[in-house]
């Protein structure tokens, strides 16, 4: 069970909007490596950890990149609010504005959409393990 507190982890206050840096930074909320991914990613493997601790280990980094995903998700709203259609033309915001205007929506910086393939729950501990340190970067 999860208690939310409604504020963010870490404040954002964004004045003055980007597209273009707005458009990175979604990468972030549904890209390859997004917060998405890395919270579907613990939260799946908790059910197959090897002991208690390990399983809530991996809840509590799972619940984590949730926290991550609303600030990354309050900073691409931010960058976005009030664009006007010539700066999203200009970044290249368009094609996402078609379909989603300003909507925060998961998807990696080149327009493709989050899916479950982003992430791996293979049910062996060592396995999944080094699945998680390559997709945080920690592994060379």
């Amino acid at each position: 069970m999860w208690n939310y507190e409604k504020r963010l982890q870490y404040p954002v206050n964004i004045k003055t909007s980007n597209a273009k840096l707005a458009q990175f930074i979604s990468s972030q909320y549904g890209g390859p490596d997004g917060e998405i991914g890395a919270s579907m990613r613990y939260l799946s493997q908790r059910f197959t950890a090897p002991n208690r601790m390990v399983a809530a280990v991996l809840n509590d980094v799972g619940t984590e990149e949730l926290a991550h995903l609303e600030i990354v998700s309050t900073i691409v709203h931010q960058l976005t609010k009030d664009l006007s259609m010539e700066e999203i033309e200009n970044s290249g915001l368009g094609p996402y504005y078609i379909d989603h205007t300003v909507g925060i929506w998961p998807q990696a910086a080149g327009g493709v959409p989050f899916n479950a393939c982003e992430f791996q729950s293979k049910g062996d501990p060592i396995t999944d393990l080094f699945e998680d340190l390559a997709a945080e970067g920690a592994i060379v």
